[in-house]
Parts: structure tokens; C-alpha cells; sequence
């Protein structure tokens, strides 16, 4: 399989990553990026698109979103009837790959975080596929972590701030706990460690667990205990609930302006 990558960024690097470590070929990966210095052994870095190169069997696009007008021209030789073409682009919609790249076999859009190069990332997919396609593009995305296809793409712009956005979130939440155990008395360094050791735990926990995380909160707090105090502070006028739901639309309505930006440019 030739696999190109056009455009090697935080993303598209933990992608890589996660393929790598999860046995696929370093030959198969040629990667087109004029910033990245160094690729990992075995992997073909070219920093311009090479000229009378055949299609690639699959095509990621890994550049930023805004850039698909300037870049779509150099993409185009390497994406034929048989081009499996991949995006990660956020907020670029299938009508909007497809005008850019009308010879492509088949189009997914593909939304996964950083977690992919651990194997351990949620990956949204949406994509006009056949059953040939759809089970090329799932072989594609076991060593990244657990794919999800989903049944409307306009529910890409609330999963692209739920599964995408999401872990910055989580190191938010991290680090103000942290910072609100400093505020209270520990050292700022002890309270980063213990913090960050809880989560880590907590999360492998509730993954392994055959109880969903709302009823592992409710069987870990005791009535009137210790933690019971603290989740009815989470709880009261459901000010936690309100803020997680305002954070996701705020960050799927700015996907959503995205996606309408990149209309617009296309």
C-alpha cells in the first residue's frame, strides 16, 4: 500500500506515529511537508510535491483547513479513481473535498486527537463509502485507537469539540484542580502529581469498568461522605452540566463557522 501524507503536523504526526507502532511499513509512508525537518526512519520526507508521481492508494490531508484552496492544485496528481482520500481537516465539509478532488474513489473525513499516537483515540468518520471502503478505512484506524462512524455529518462540528477538542479540555479540568488544591494548602508541584495520577487512574478505571462514569461517581460516594459533599457542589444548579454544555457549543459553533468559511473559500 502507498500511503501519502500531505502535511505532517501535530495531528498528522500522531497519526503517523500511531501507524508506525502499530507495525505498518516506514516504506509505505511518503509524507510532503517543507516545515517538518526530520521524518521517522524509513519514512520518504519530501518538502514539494514530486512531479509524474502515480496516484497513492490512500491520501491524507493533513495540512490546515484554510490552506485546501492553495494546496488542493499540488494534492491532485496523487489522488485517481482508486485514492482512498482521508481529512482531517476541521470544519471542511464532503461537498467541499469532493468538488477539490473529483477523482478520488472514495472521501472520509476523519476526526481523532493527539491520543492517536498512544492507540487511544476516539476517531469520528463520515464519508460516502462502499463496503469495500468503509472496511479499508476501519483497518486503517484500529492502531489509532476506537473509530465511530457517524450517520450525519453535521454532527461532525459537536464531535469535532467533543472527541477533538475534548483533551484539551480534560487538561483544563487537570490542571484547576490542581491549582484549586495549591490555592488551598499543598505545594503546587505535589498538587500537579496528584492531580494528574488521579485522572489517569480514574479514566483506565472507568474504560475497563462495566458501569457507565455517572454510576461509578454514584457508587464511589458514600451519602453524607466525604466525596458525596464534593459531587453536590459539581451538582448544585447543575453549574458543572452548564459548563461542559457551554463549552461544547461554543466549540462546535465555531466548528461550524469553519465549516461555513470553507464553503465560502471553495
Amino acid at each position: 500500500m502507498s500511503f501519502l501524507q500531505f502535511g505532517c503536523g501535530n495531528m498528522g504526526g500522531a497519526m503517523l506515529k500511531g501507524w508506525l507502532a502499530g507495525g505498518m511499513a516506514p516504506e509505505c509512508f511518503t509524507v510532503i511537508d517543507p516545515y517538518l525537518d526530520a521524518a521517522p526512519q524509513g519514512v520518504r520526507l519530501l518538502d514539494a510535491a514530486p512531479d509524474g508521481q502515480a496516484p497513492f492508494d490512500v491520501v491524507l490531508l493533513g495540512f490546515k483547513p484554510q490552506q485546501l484552496p492553495d494546496s488542493a492544485a499540488a494534492v491532485r496528481p496523487f489522488v485517481g479513481a482508486t485514492t482512498l482520500l482521508l481529512s482531517i481537516l476541521a470544519g471542511v465539509d464532503l461537498a467541499t473535498l469532493r468538488s477539490a478532488f473529483p477523482d478520488a474513489g472514495a472521501i472520509v473525513r476523519v476526526m481523532p486527537n493527539l491520543a492517536a499516537a498512544l492507540g487511544k483515540s476516539p476517531i469520528a468518520l463520515v464519508g460516502d463509502v462502499d463496503d469495500v471502503a468503509r472496511q479499508q478505512v476501519e483497518a486503517l484506524m484500529a492502531p489509532l485507537g476506537q473509530a465511530e462512524w457517524l450517520s450525519d455529518e453535521d454532527q461532525m462540528d459537536l464531535v469535532t469539540a467533543l472527541a477533538g477538542s475534548g483533551p484539551a479540555f480534560v487538561y483544563r479540568f487537570i490542571d484547576a484542580l490542581a491549582e484549586s488544591a495549591a490555592a488551598l494548602g499543598l505545594p503546587r508541584e505535589q498538587a500537579d502529581r496528584l492531580a494528574l495520577s488521579m485522572v489517569e487512574g480514574a479514566a483506565m478505571l472507568a474504560a475497563s469498568s462495566e458501569y457507565s462514569p455517572g454510576e461509578l461517581a454514584r457508587r464511589v460516594a458514600s451519602p453524607g461522605g466525604v466525596t458525596q459533599v464534593g459531587i453536590d457542589v459539581l451538582d448544585a444548579d447543575r453549574r458543572l452540566a452548564l459548563l461542559m454544555e457551554d463549552t461544547l457549543r461554543g466549540a462546535r459553533d465555531r466548528s461550524a463557522e469553519m465549516t461555513r468559511q470553507a464553503r465560502a473559500r471553495g
